[in-house]
């Protein structure tokens, strides 16, 4: 593996999350700002604004033969977001929960499914919930009971999905019938100690990785749950992972500002290594496995 380098200087994220790997490039949120971002030429100009909501941006996947579209975990529901136009709300499951909630993490399935979870400003335990929306936009609540439900993330032919749950250091997994989406009992797979595992994706051997908010580090876990990488960085809060560039060898890690009394000079970067395994393609929603 090689040294972290930062890109899209000087830029820092108050909440960098939901970073992918799509079509050739790079994009990630910063989700108080409700911001799409992606860098520009070779990541040392500014990041570009590829979209800008009035509420909390969580999350995005492409939408599958809509280039420019994106399905996202915003506010507190789910839309389809395309530049210069207004979302198309698909629902709002938690406007009317009964403390203030926004949409966090979510992802692609390989089966064209969108899952992403919700939580409370505030952590209220147990608050949060994990929203799946099928192909043809029903949202439906999968799981609840979740405090800051992070990821998910999905193997190779999505039918396994890892979820943290972040304010108990713990990501579990869970066999998904890949049919209609439906979730067995989920298992613990790895617990943090120090930190609380974030944002997270799976590579070509199985293996899972995750940013540790709190920890300053990136861990990769076998898929029998052995911690076999540990990547130091010289931040905080790293928030979120993805594997891509054009070979799929260079992983990349957002991290925060939000919440620290006097941030460092990286604080909020969005950096980039080299690593031996690769990452899968990004899931589109609205596409099926193949």
């Amino acid at each position: 593996m090689t040294d972290l380098m930062p890109l899209g200087a000087p830029d820092r994220l108050e909440l960098g999350e939901g970073i992918r790997w799509v079509d050739g490039r790079l994009v990630c949120v910063d989700i108080l700002t409700g911001r799409l971002l992606t860098p520009n030429g070779d990541g040392t100009a500014p990041l570009r604004t590829l979209a800008r909501l009035d509420v909390p941006l969580g999350a995005v996947a492409p939408v599958a033969g809509r280039a420019g579209t994106w399905i996202a975990a915003a506010g507190t529901g789910i839309c389809l977001l395309t530049a210069g136009t207004a979302p198309e709300w698909l629902a709002d499951p938690e406007r009317a929960a009964p403390t203030a909630m926004r949409m966090n993490d979510g992802c692609a399935d390989p089966h064209g499914r969108f899952w992403a979870g919700s939580m409370a400003y505030d952590g209220t335990p147990d608050a949060g919930s994990l929203y799946r929306t099928g192909p043809d936009g029903t949202v439906t609540r999968v799981l609840d009971g979740i405090t800051i439900p992070n990821g998910p993330a999905f193997d190779r032919d999505g039918t396994t999905m890892y979820l943290a749950d972040s304010a108990r250091g713990l990501v579990r997994r869970y066999a998904v019938d890949p049919r209609d989406g439906d979730l067995g009992v989920g298992e613990e797979f790895a617990r943090v100690t120090e930190g609380s595992p974030d944002g997270m994706t799976v590579d070509a051997e199985g293996a899972l990785w995750t940013a540790v908010w709190g920890a300053g580090e990136v861990h990769r876990y076998l898929p029998d749950g052995t911690l076999a990488t540990v990547l130091r960085l010289p931040v905080t809060q790293p928030a979120g992972v993805c594997l891509g560039g054009d070979d799929g060898h260079t992983l990349y890690v957002t991290t925060a500002r939000v919440g620290l009394a006097a941030p460092g000079p990286l604080d909020g970067a969005v950096f980039r290594a080299r690593v031996e395994v690769p990452g899968l393609p990004t899931a589109a929603y609205g596409s099926t496995a193949t």
